[in-house]
Formats: C-alpha cells, sequence, structure tokens
C-alpha cells in the first residue's frame, strides 16, 4: 500500500481510539438539556473527561460502525459494496427494539423507521429515502455517525471511502444525510495521507454537491473562521443563530451537527482541543466528538493523544449486538482487522504479523501503547504499561510495575473475557455479554522477572474468578526466574455451571519481614485457545441488561424459574450465547414444552438471520436453518409432542454433518454447509412457552 504498514496501524489506531474517545467524552452532556451555556457552566473549559465510569457502556456512536462494517465479512468483499449487504448487517445483528442504535419510535427515530421497513419488505435505497419517510426522518445525523470504518478501511482513498459510506448510510438516510456520510467518510481516509485541517475538510467537500446545505454550513464556518479566528465561542453564536435546531426539524438533524464538527477541527487545530469543543459546543455530543476524533486522530498519530483521554479507554470498549461475544471488543485485534481489510479491498497481500484468528485470544502487545484491556487489582502497589524494553517474540509487552510490595501483599493482573451489571454505572444501550474464554480452554502467556530489590522467590499464581461467586480459583503456584522468559500454562477449570470474568495471574510478595519487593514483570503473548466443555446452569443465571446471563435474548418474555430457563412468546424467540465463531460443536439440554408444540437447539448461530435449528416444531421433529430470517426446516419426521414431559435433546454439528438426538436415539441427520461457525442457543420458531434446563457444550 502507499503507506506503510506501520505508519497504517498507528493511524487506524489513533482514528479508532480517538472516536471512542469523542463519544466518551461527549456522552455524558448528549441530552438536549445540556445547552452549550449550561454545559460551560457546569463544567467549565473542558481538558478532561467530566465523568470517570468503572467502565464506558456501549454507545450507538460505535455500535454501528463496527457492526455495520461486518458487510465485507458477510458478504461478496472481492466485489464493490451492495447497501443490500449493509442492511443484512442491520437485521442480523440487531436485537429488535434493545441496543444497537435508538428505538425511539417508526416515524420518529430514524434508525428504528429504517429498520422496521427493512424488516417488512421496504429494500434500500427505500428503506432510508426521502420519497419513504420524509426529508426531515431522512436527514438526521444517523448518516454520518455510523461510518467512520468505511474511511478506516480506505486509507489514502477518499472516493472509495466517500463509495462506501454513502452506499452503506442508504439503508436508513437520503439526501444531506448521504452527503454527511460522504464527507466524514472521505475526510478520515484524506487525513492518512495529509495533516492540513483545511485540506482535509476541501477534499470532503469534493464528494458532496457544492449547492447542498452541507457544503454551504461547512463554507460558512471556513469563512467565519477566517475572519474570526481567536474565539470558537463567537463561532459557535454564529452556527445558533444561522444553522441551529429552530431551523431544521427532527429529533437531531445533521446540518447544526456539521458545523459543530467543521468549528472543532478549525478552531481546535489538534485533536485533543477538537473533540473538547466538539463536546463543549452542545448539540449531539458525543457524534460530534466521535467524528471529530476519527478525523483528527488520523491526522495527529497516536502520540498527539492526552493520557488522561487514552488511559481510561484501557483499549476495551463494549457494544451492545446480538452478539454477546463480538460485544466484547480489544481495540488492538479489531484495528489490526480493520488494517487486514484495507489490504484485502486493494486486492494487496495481508502481512501475517497483523492476521489474526478468529475465534481465539492472542494479546501481543505490539501496537504503540497497547495494553489489551489488562487489568491490576491492586492500584497502589501495581502499575501496568505498555514497554519495548523486553519482548518474548516482538518489539513489545506489557510491563508491570510493583512497588514497596511486602510479604503477604498480593496484585492480580488479569484480562475480563465476560462482564456484569456491576462493572458499569448505567445501562446505556443495553449491552448483553457471552464470555470470550470458557472451560476446557488453555490460557498461556509469558513472564520476564526484573526484580531489582527484594526476596528472589516472588510468587506466581495463575488463576480465575467465579463470575457468580467471585470466588478466586488458584492453580499451581510458581517461582520465576531471574531474567528469563518463563511459559504459564493452564487450563480452566470447570464451574460447576458458571462462567469466569477474571483471567491471569496473582503476583504475591514473599519478602522477609519489614523488607520491600520493587521490580518490573513482563508478560507477553497471552493466549486463549482450544476447544471449550462447559455448561450453564439456569438457576444461577441473573437478569441483567434486559437479558439474562450469559444470552443475549431476542423476542419473547423469558425468565428464571425452577432451574429452568422459561420463555413464552407468541411467535419467535431466541437466546443465544457463546463463541461467535465455534465451529464443531454438541450440546444438550432437558426441554419441557409447557404449551404449544416448539422448542428447539441452535448451532452456528450467526445473529438473527441465519442459523441451525433442531427439535420440536409442529409435531415434528426437526433439523432447519434460518437464511435471512426465514426459518426452512431441512429434514423431519413425525413426532406426537407430549406437553410437560421432560426431553434429553442432543444437537450436533460436525463439518457438514448435523444431527439430532431425542432421549440418547439419533432421530434426525443431515448434511448442509450454509454455515461453517457461529453461536449456540435456545429457540422458539412458533408461539408457546418452553422450559429449558441446564445448557452442556462441548466442542468436538
Amino acid at each position: 500500500m502507499e503507506l506503510i504498514k506501520e505508519k497504517l496501524i498507528d493511524k487506524t489506531y489513533a482514528g479508532f481510539l480517538a472516536m471512542n474517545i469523542g463519544i466518551r467524552l461527549g456522552a455524558p452532556v448528549e441530552p438536549t438539556v445540556w445547552t452549550s451555556d449550561r454545559i460551560e457552566r457546569a463544567y467549565g473549559d473542558i481538558t478532561d473527561y467530566v465523568k470517570n465510569f468503572k467502565n464506558f457502556a456501549a454507545d450507538d456512536d460505535v455500535n454501528g460502525p463496527v457492526y455495520f462494517l461486518r458487510a465485507l465479512d458477510d458478504g461478496d468483499y472481492t466485489k464493490n459494496l451492495k447497501a443490500c449487504d449493509v442492511a443484512q448487517t442491520w437485521l442480523n445483528y440487531s436485537r429488535e427494539g434493545i441496543g444497537m442504535f435508538w428505538w425511539g419510535g417508526y416515524g420518529v427515530s430514524t434508525e428504528h423507521t429504517a429498520y422496521l421497513n427493512l424488516k417488512n419488505g421496504i429494500n434500500p435505497p427505500k428503506s432510508g429515502s426521502i420519497e419513504t419517510n420524509g426529508i426531515i426522518r431522512a436527514q438526521q445525523i444517523g448518516g454520518q455517525i455510523f461510518i467512520d470504518t468505511w474511511g478506516f478501511v480506505w486509507p489514502g482513498n477518499p472516493k472509495k471511502a466517500s463509495e462506501y459510506a454513502t452506499t452503506a448510510a442508504s439503508v436508513s438516510h437520503d439526501g444531506e444525510g448521504l452527503y454527511g456520510a460522504s464527507f466524514i467518510a472521505a475526510c478520515i481516509a484524506k487525513a492518512y495521507v495529509c495533516d492540513d485541517i483545511f485540506e482535509i475538510i476541501n477534499t470532503g467537500l469534493e464528494f458532496i454537491p457544492k449547492t447542498s446545505i452541507y457544503a454551504k454550513v461547512t463554507n460558512a464556518v471556513i469563512n467565519f473562521y477566517n475572519n474570526h479566528s481567536n474565539n470558537w465561542r463567537e463561532c459557535l453564536a454564529y452556527l445558533q443563530e444561522n444553522f441551529g435546531y429552530d431551523k431544521y426539524k427532527g429529533v437531531c438533524h445533521i446540518i447544526p451537527n456539521a458545523g459543530v464538527c467543521i468549528m472543532a477541527m478549525l478552531y481546535g487545530k489538534e485533536i485533543n482541543r477538537a473533540i473538547e469543543i466538539a463536546t463543549m459546543a452542545g448539540w449531539d455530543t458525543d457524534c460530534n466528538a466521535g467524528n471529530v476524533g476519527s478525523i483528527m486522530g488520523v491526522k495527529d498519530g497516536l502520540d498527539a493523544i492526552k493520557k488522561c483521554y487514552r488511559k481510561p479507554i484501557n483499549d476495551f470498549i463494549v457494544l451492545s449486538g446480538i452478539s454477546g461475544y463480538l460485544n466484547i471488543l480489544d481495540i488492538p485485534t479489531y484495528v489490526k482487522e480493520l488494517v487486514c481489510w484495507a489490504y484485502k479491498l486493494k486486492k494487496e497481500e495481508v502481512p501475517k504479523e497483523i492476521e489474526t484468528i478468529k475465534g481465539n485470544i492472542h494479546f501481543d502487545f505490539e501496537l504503540p501503547g497497547s495494553t489489551h484491556g489488562f487489568r491490576v487489582s491492586n492500584t497502589n502497589q501495581t502499575q501496568i504499561n505498555n514497554s519495548s524494553e523486553y519482548s518474548h517474540s516482538g518489539k513489545s509487552s506489557l510491563r508491570i510495575t510493583y512497588d514497596r510490595m511486602k510479604r503477604g501483599e498480593a496484585s492480580r493482573i488479569y484480562y475480563k473475557p465476560f462482564y456484569r451489571r456491576e462493572d458499569f454505572d448505567d445501562e446505556r444501550y443495553s449491552p448483553a455479554f457471552s464470555p470470550t474464554a470458557y472451560s476446557g480452554q488453555t490460557v498461556s502467556m509469558y513472564i520476564y522477572s526484573d526484580k531489582f530489590s527484594g526476596a528472589s522467590d516472588f510468587i506466581i499464581t495463575p488463576y480465575i474468578r467465579n463470575s457468580n461467586t467471585k470466588e478466586l480459583i488458584f492453580l499451581k503456584s510458581i517461582t520465576l526466574e531471574e531474567k528469563v522468559w518463563t511459559k504459564i500454562e493452564y487450563t480452566i477449570p470447570d464451574l460447576n455451571g458458571c462462567v469466569c470474568d477474571e483471567i491471569g495471574i496473582s503476583l504475591e510478595s514473599n519478602s522477609r519481614i519489614r523488607a520491600y519487593d520493587y521490580g518490573f514483570l513482563y508478560l507477553d503473548d497471552f493466549e486463549i485457545k482450544g476447544k471449550s466443555n462447559y455448561s450453564i446452569d439456569m438457576s444461577k443465571q441473573s437478569k441483567e441488561f434486559s437479558t439474562i446471563t450469559p444470552f443475549s435474548i431476542n423476542h419473547g418474555a423469558w425468565d428464571i424459574e425452577d432451574n429452568y430457563l422459561t420463555v413464552m412468546c407468541l411467535e419467535h424467540a431466541e437466546a443465544i450465547t457463546g463463541n461467535y465463531y465455534a465451529k464443531d460443536i454438541e450440546i444438550t439440554n432437558t426441554i419441557r414444552i409447557d404449551s404449544g408444540n416448539c422448542a428447539l437447539l441452535a448451532l452456528r448461530v450467526q445473529g438473527a438471520q441465519r442459523g441451525y435449528y433442531g427439535g420440536f416444531y409442529k409435531n415434528s421433529l426437526v433439523i432447519g436453518k434460518t437464511v435471512n430470517g426465514k426459518f426452512e426446516i431441512i429434514k423431519e419426521k413425525k413426532h406426537i409432542i407430549k406437553n410437560e414431559k421432560e426431553y434429553n435433546v442432543i444437537f450436533k454439528c460436525k463439518d457438514n454433518i448435523i444431527s439430532l438426538y431425542i432421549d440418547n436415539n439419533l432421530e434426525l441427520t443431515c448434511e448442509d454447509n450454509s454455515y461453517k461457525y457461529g453461536m449456540i442457543g435456545l429457540s422458539m420458531q412458533d408461539g408457546g412457552r418452553t422450559s429449558f434446563k441446564t445448557l452442556n457444550v462441548k466442542e468436538i
């Protein structure tokens, strides 16, 4: 590619980080009650986050860019992007009415309107057109807030970035909404090869009509800046008077916010001040600061981002799509995926060092400053940061500094593969989580010790934590040899129907009394891989985030009753969990059909629109699949269903062979190659009430 690999990765990393920093900075003052005057009154001149979060919950401004880009995974990326492919991501990765975007009602929320249009057979671009939805809804801000990643995957090519972003935005928007998508994506792509913000903005203008209102507000801000470059608040007053919400109807129109984005970039000049101005200006603060962050982050690079903004992100964000597994996003891994797409879309060979194996965890700490979301339990005596001093297999590693630890004191250094409601301050966009690691899998890492004071027999103990009981399960302790990379490897033990939410090592001092330990540990090549073998005991689960742990629920009324996970629905309901990339797998469940005649287990589920299903359906045993959301029977066998009777059901996929067992008898088998991987789940494809007991899962 025209950009050297290291610069491409650095700029993509900076852009995606800065997008999320902007969203996190702007989100607390997003509600329209927060005018610019009130923001100034409450927070003064913003130079840091205005709120500290345990963890920042999901946000639509990142849900869309991440999930809608999956049109490349699911479609034929070797051909130009089609709006129908992006439309499928809307239907496939959204839990209807929950998360992803604002479900404000048909005819009120542009995205909700577009979703229901798609669901009812109105295809793009009609699904988002002015003709279908009217000019007000079609020109709201969503046209530009969901498209950042199209700029990231077309670095240095604003024409293609504009084209892909416009195609994607046409699912839900039209007119000025499309121009905003084109403009922002083109600016992001241009920022890879240009550090002049005027040239970047002018490049964006090349891809929208000169007569558009979007071009008008952009040029108006540029002209105002050229005559009044000292005070951004004067420019904001000009925008409020001439391009305010009172002149552009709807819940959140694109034009006033476009003006804020241009203003923030011109007056801010660099990434940090730009997102601060975008936040202080009011209106749609998280959207504007996010878009501005993407452009300015790519332009300025990683070193320009202030530590106070980057550190709390800690390389980790959550999403709120239908897949709980994909909702836990490690930023460095995702950045590599974006860069891989940049190579693939240009039909160039992807460098091996940035290729990732989907479904496995591998943290190499190679991206500058990366931490992959690692944490410490004792922040007074241990700190973590990226370091290039030592590395097991590359150029850098995670450095753990321990300072004044004495006998009996310990600190845990860990990765979180699962999150609970208690880990968050709020429920923004209702995220749902499935673990990224399971019992039966192998954890490995390399540790290097550089102690400069204290006892020689510092104790390292691998451990995991039970998410339900909070019990720390310690494995065999080891003593590290100094100045040597030591491999630690262990299997995640069975948790008796629960999942783990911490995986790592405990660092414990064994110094003499009145002596202290000082020094560094280095952690590298952290991996979680291998075949899982676990169970989900329904009696140990909880109702959280509009779902039930560790499932993502789509439709139906779900509850936990008498050790069963129960569901009641009129047409369709589904609860899915597990590794999104699981392939050969066997699941076992005790099912009781309380009323109706449908109860199914699910395998290789890739969202709301695709997956395999086996079990009871309308007085038959069936193996079926969903194709674009429609249930199709592959094979069936007549069977009289007895309500209130418990059935032991085994559903299994091995290569292309799918098998269904009832009470240990093989009842159906078939061959189908539609889906190679996916999640597991419990499903109803018809109305009724069903109870599911402990779910046993085994990769084969």
